[in-house]
């Protein structure tokens, strides 16, 4: 019996060494692993950092373009809407200094952090903001002046809130006149390139 109790208690022990062995082993692989993600999570955040870098370097360089890869002002508003509207509400010598009013105003409104004319609402799962139209603001423009002015007043707005929404006034960013969306990276690095391919063939020819 004794030495039954004897084998009993050694397995035991065994069986509590395999044990503790086992749960080291887990517990470095967990470390390693934990390592491996922080490492990842640093290369994401440079990645990104240098992604952001090079944005703001194609958008110093491609500032000046008139080409379908060019800046575009995000939250700036179109005057052309505001000199139709003018033109067709006030006379010939008025309507130009009208425009000019009226497009100074709403460039005042955009930037007023207290006017926030959205409302949220519930899409699946997810809380939006959309533009509240029954603002009365935005209703008495609309009222007064048309719907091209109210389209541009609001796409600005949009643009504004995704893009500066605590700043309130307009950001550059790289543009795909073409597409009508933001330009990937590449598509702004090719156009640099043919830009000056373009220029490179340029000077070749007056050599």
């Amino acid at each position: 019996m004794k030495h039954m109790d004897e084998e009993g208690d050694k397995e035991a022990e065994n069986n509590m060494n395999s044990i503790e062995l086992e749960l080291k082993e887990k517990e470095e692989e967990l470390d390693a692993l934990e390592a491996i993600n922080q490492a990842l999570i640093v290369k994401e955040r440079k990645t990104n950092d240098e992604v952001q870098e090079a944005r703001k370097e194609l958008i110093n360089g491609l500032k000046d373009s008139r080409a379908f890869i060019h800046v575009k002002r995000m939250g700036e508003l179109d005057e052309k809407p505001f000199h139709s509207a003018a033109e067709r509400k006030f006379s010939h010598t008025e309507a130009a200094e009208k425009a000019i009013e009226l497009c100074s105003l709403w460039e005042d409104n955009l930037r007023d952090p207290s006017w926030h004319p959205y409302r949220v609402i519930i899409d699946g799962e997810n809380a939006k903001e959309i533009i509240d139209e029954n603002d009365e603001k935005l209703k008495s423009l609309k009222d007064e002046y048309g719907d091209e002015v109210y389209q541009a007043v609001v796409k600005a707005l949009d643009e504004m809130n995704e893009y500066n929404p605590s700043g309130r006034y307009p950001l550059p960013e790289l543009w795909n006149l073409k597409a009508g969306r933001k330009a990937s990276l590449r598509e702004g690095v090719e156009h640099i390139l043919k830009l000056w391919k373009v220029n490179k063939r340029k000077r070749a020819t007056y050599t």
